[in-house]
């Protein structure tokens, strides 16, 4: 995946997590780079990004809960 693509996606991806969970953008950012969520989109996001947004939140809300 090219950069811009990719830092697209994971723009994205922090995006919908924080609407999801009523965070701000920038928290949910920090949370992602101290959790390694950021590297887990990243080495995942060929396959994830073909998925539908539910399906990559729950993907998310799961590694987070599988790093504590």
């Amino acid at each position: 995946m090219a950069i811009e693509d990719m830092a697209f996606w994971l723009s994205w991806c922090i995006e919908e997590y924080a609407a999801s969970k009523k965070m701000s953008a920038s928290d949910v950012a920090l949370f992602f780079e101290k959790t390694g969520t950021l590297q887990y989109l990243s080495d995942n996001a060929e396959i994830l990004h073909t998925q539908g947004k539910n399906y990559i939140l729950d993907c998310i809300d799961k590694f987070v809960q599988s790093e504590r």
